[in-house]
């Protein structure tokens, strides 16, 4: 007879029965192509609308060719963090060129979007001060909240959060998304920073979903706004998004990136970058701010989405960015919806708790400027069937 299983691998199989009992269970499927408005996902050819890659960038021969140069010149790892040897010439070139596109002295390159609102909420969010966080940001920075030790408040809107603040303590920060991940709305910036200022706090702004897409010149949400960078203003953003590369950066002051530097454990004690994709994230951020037809194609493809979506009778969420959500309800719903959508050979992807709150699961349609005016239409054609 088999011996009877562990208590661990007996909880870790309740858990996983748990989750597939609520339609609530991940599986990861491979993709052998490049990242493309068409993929070959499983060995299946789709037309894709899950892909962040929103001004079509991630293939673009300037942006291989940058890499490879670069990979060429130093190899395929940093070898080492920054502050023990890894840092070089790439990594270096790319924050001077961030520094410049957002409008801030100085900026430092992270790995990832996690790592970097991990070094700041932990760095800044010290304990026995006072974190004002939205309820829909990232995963990351709630991750990071809990992590910072600080007093933690979670606020709905500018009201919300004002009527918090006239019951606080003065000092701490206030996190939130610029453009929200699964909404697709843009955050009240202009309230947030009236706030910061008014009560002495710091503004942390993650517009991963912002750089490249909104505001002048794709420089995000704090442009989009006509507001210029603020002492107490601290800007987030990835390179893995509109800029279609990897890693992440923040921008602000020159005393908050030295302080990253001095003290932010995640950017200490990580391996660098590897400089290659510095190299091909700088080619990349020169393209996505001088070529404003990328941008101008993404908002036709926004535009047209939502006219049909919205002549469909379809449930949206208030975004005019390039996330656009249509509502389900249920988790089991969404994913049947996405498998219709799959039977057509369209790929969207049904966003389930904890992601989002329960009874809100969604079909997140990410457009791209990549994608053509038909291409839109087709997944407008097939909608209605795919969420009945």
């Amino acid at each position: 007879m088999p011996n009877p299983p562990e208590p661990f691998a007996r909880d870790l199989k309740a858990a996983f029965d748990d989750l597939k009992s609520q339609a609530l269970w991940r599986v990861r499927e491979r993709r052998s192509s490049a990242t493309a408005p068409r993929v070959q996902v499983a060995g299946e050819a789709l037309l894709t609308f899950s892909s962040n890659d929103y001004l079509g960038l991630a293939s673009d021969p300037r942006v291989i060719a940058a890499f490879c140069e670069a990979a060429h010149r130093y190899g395929v790892g940093a070898g080492a963090s920054h502050l023990l040897g890894g840092h070089t010439e790439a990594h270096h070139a790319l924050e001077e060129a961030l520094a410049a596109f957002v409008g801030t002295p100085r900026a430092l390159v992270f790995s990832t979007g996690y790592m970097a609102n991990l070094a700041l909420l932990t760095t800044f969010g010290a304990r026995h001060r006072t974190l004002f966080e939205d309820r829909r940001n990232h995963a990351s920075l709630l991750d990071a909240a809990a992590l910072s030790r600080a007093d933690r408040v979670r606020y709905r809107d500018p009201d919300d959060l004002r009527a918090h603040l006239d019951r606080a303590q003065p000092g701490g920060l206030i996190a939130s998304d610029g453009v929200f991940s699964m909404d697709g709305d843009i955050a009240d910036i202009p309230g947030l920073l009236a706030c910061a200022q008014a009560h002495d706090l710091g503004l942390v702004i993650d517009d991963a979903h912002g750089f490249g897409v909104v505001g002048p010149k794709g420089r995000g949400s704090v442009a989009y706004h006509g507001l210029e960078p603020a002492s107490c203003l601290i800007q987030m953003g990835t390179l893995g998004k509109a800029f279609g590369v990897f890693g992440a950066f923040v921008a602000g002051s020159e005393a908050l990136i030295e302080a990253l530097i001095q003290k932010a454990r995640p950017y200490l004690y990580t391996t660098a970058l590897p400089p290659a994709i510095a190299s091909a994230a700088a080619a990349s951020l020169a393209i996505a701010a001088r070529e404003d037809e990328r941008r101008a194609a993404l908002t036709a493809r926004i535009t047209e989405f939502r006219a049909g979506a919205e002549a469909l009778g379809l449930r949206l969420t208030r975004s005019h960015s390039a996330i656009q959500a249509v509502l389900i309800g249920g988790a089991e719903a969404a994913l049947a919806a996405s498998r219709r959508l799959r039977s057509r050979g369209l790929l969207v992807t049904a966003i389930r708790p904890p992601t989002v709150p329960k009874g809100s699961s969604r079909l997140r349609i990410a457009l791209s400027a990549a994608h053509t005016a038909d291409d839109v239409q087709r997944l407008l054609a097939a909608l209605p069937e795919a969420v009945s």
